[in-house]
Parts: structure tokens; C-alpha cells; sequence
């Protein structure tokens, strides 16, 4: 594809469009985006597209997605001219044939700022549209598991409801205005099982390790908030191509959890043999709206570490080709906020 002939409609979108040659000069941009910067394409066409922007890295990162053929998004980027009118923005990056990309830009509301608004209140309106198809979803499964008579089908129906269930809570959770974790006692190697029953059930699941320190006494937590921090991390590295995930738990003495350090914290691991974090994301990967793939929400990371932040606890990664490691870190010691 090349750039867009002014006649066409992207001429008249609303969003700011952008496409970059394989130099990452501004060979087209719509009239959207002009507007948005204050600047007009006799200005902005054959300009390096770091001209544009406020962000040293993301010219590194437009590189890297070109030179992959990778589409990724990124949220909270700032855009700007000399002149000094500057916007806050998500961006979604798309290749192009011939060696081009699309760079399409939301600009942020003012007061919108994602550092300064709590992820779960983005989401509320999300967990308000997802109840009424959940609610479907646990009636179907109920008739299901009422007029089959195979146990594993009965099984599987009682599986799908008690899903539905827990993700119906974490959307109360989240509509609830400051509603916060419901703190018990859990045992972490329980989780572990009912992720390993999740994954067993999903098509063409991985082959699933386990490699348990058996002497960890229980934590503390939302057991179903954690529960649904494992499992966008599962399902992460099964998307991504894993064809074996590792869970492992160990204990960690003298944690960093953000900015305390506490004598022991639990960790738990989910390894997996994929292909690895894609290198135009790492810097990026917990934001909201960062995602590497290009039907991904990029929500799911994002929501994982706010679980572990609200437990005082931390999301961290480690990533190479055949190796990505993602640790949830828990403190043994109750947090108190």
C-alpha cells in the first residue's frame, strides 16, 4: 500500500494518520493530524518522523516494527512540532507494503492522563457491557450440565459457570467505586491448580510443568484477582506459540516491591518456550493499550499488575527467544496500605 490518495476518505477521518517511508520520514498525513499538531504537509512530508515526536525511544521502537513487520500499540505518547504544541496520544502502528507504516493517533482528553487515572476506572465501562453476555453464558452452561449425563461434560459445564462466576465478580469488582480486594487466606498451589484445570481445557493447550516449593506456607490475597493475574499470563505465552509452561513457586528473601523492600515475598513463575516479548514492546509491555499482537486488547498486563500492586505486591519479566519468564511477586508479611 502506498500513501493515500488525497482524494480518498482517510482525507476526512477524524483520527490522525500518519505513513512513514522506510526511513521513518513522513511521506503522507491527513488533515486530522495536521490539525492536531499545528502543522501542514508542506511542513511535515519528508520530515524524520522523531521531529514529530517528545518520545526519544520511539523512533527505536517504529524501527524495530518495521524491520519485524510487527503492529503494536502504545499508550500516553507525546506529539509535538517546533513550534512547540504538544498532544498526548495512543498510538497504533500497522506495516504497510512496501516497506511502510501507518501511524494512527487518539489524542487523550485533557484529564485523562492515564499515570493519573486508576486503570480499573477505564475499565468500568467494559465490566458494565461484559455482565449481561456473562449472565448468558452461565444460563447456557447451566441447561448444559443439567441434560448431559457424561461426568466430563458435567464437568466441563460446572468449569464454564464457576468462570463465569469469578469473572462476574471481577467486574463488580471493578464497577464497585473504590472497591477493594477482598483479603483471605489462599493457598497458592490451589491456584496453581485451577489454572492447570483452565489451560487443560483450552484448545491445542500447552504441556504444562510443575516445579512447586511444597513447604510455602499460605499467603493473603483476592484468590480470584490472582487467579485472573495467572491466567492472562498463561494465556499470554499460549498465544504467543508456548508449546510447554512451567509454574513455579519459590520464596524470595529481601524483595524490592515497589519502593519497600520486605524480608520474604512469595514468587510465583510462569515460564514459558515461546518466541520471546517483542523488542518494540519491552519498555512498553505493562502500559495500557500495549499489545503485540494485532487483535490484542493490551489490557490484560496491565490489569495483572495492578492486582499485584494493590496486593502490595509487584509484576515483573524477563524475556529471550525459548525463554520468557513472568513473576508475580506476593509479600509474605500482610501489606498494609
Amino acid at each position: 500500500m502506498h500513501a493515500p490518495d488525497p482524494n480518498d476518505l482517510t482525507t476526512l477521518m477524524g483520527t490522525g494518520l500518519a505513513v512513514l517511508d522506510a526511513g521513518l520520514r513522513v511521506v503522507w498525513l491527513n488533515p486530522a493530524l495536521g490539525e492536531m499538531l499545528d502543522v501542514g504537509p508542506r511542513t511535515a512530508v519528508g520530515q524524520d518522523v522523531g521531529l514529530l515526536m517528545r518520545e526519544p525511544s520511539l523512533p527505536g521502537q517504529l524501527a524495530r516494527a518495521l524491520g519485524e513487520r510487527r503492529a503494536f500499540n502504545l499508550r500516553n505518547v507525546t506529539f509535538g512540532i517546533a513550534r512547540g504544541r504538544e498532544v498526548t496520544a495512543d498510538l497504533a502502528v500497522q506495516p504497510l507494503d512496501g516497506s511502510q507504516l501507518l501511524l494512527e493517533l487518539h489524542p487523550l482528553a485533557a484529564g485523562l492522563d492515564a499515570a493519573a487515572t486508576p486503570l480499573s476506572a477505564t475499565l468500568r465501562g467494559f465490566a458494565h457491557e461484559v455482565k449481561n453476555p456473562l449472565a448468558g453464558l452461565r444460563g447456557a452452561a447451566q441447561l448444559l450440565e443439567r441434560r448431559v449425563a457424561e461426568a466430563d461434560l458435567k464437568q466441563l459445564a460446572a468449569m464454564v459457570i464457576a468462570e463465569a462466576d469469578r469473572l462476574a465478580a471481577l467486574a463488580d469488582g471493578l464497577l464497585r467505586h473504590g472497591g477493594a480486594a477482598r483479603i483471605a487466606p489462599v493457598n497458592v498451589h490451589e491456584l496453581l491448580e485451577r489454572l492447570d484445570a483452565l489451560i487443560e481445557a483450552q484448545p491445542d493447550a500447552p504441556r504444562l510443568k510443575h516445579d512447586f516449593d511444597p513447604s510455602l506456607p499460605d499467603s493473603t490475597g483476592d484468590a480470584d484477582r490472582l487467579l485472573q493475574v495467572l491466567l492472562n499470563l498463561a494465556r499470554n505465552a499460549t498465544e504467543a506459540g508456548a508449546a510447554c509452561i512451567t509454574l513455579r513457586t519459590r520464596v524470595e528473601h529481601g524483595a524490592r516491591l515497589g519502593e519497600r523492600t520486605v524480608r520474604s515475598a512469595l514468587r510465583v513463575d510462569i515460564v514459558d518456550d515461546g518466541p520471546g516479548v517483542p523488542d518494540a514492546i519491552r519498555d512498553s509491555l505493562f502500559q495500557p493499550l500495549v499489545s503485540g499482537r494485532p487483535d490484542g486488547t493490551g489490557l490484560g498486563l496491565a490489569l495483572s499488575r495492578e492486582i499485584a500492586r494493590e496486593h502490595g505486591g509487584e509484576l515483573r519479566y524477563s524475556s529471550r527467544p525459548g525463554e520468557t519468564v513472568f513473576s508475580l511477586f506476593l509479600p509474605m508479611e500482610r501489606h498494609h496500605d
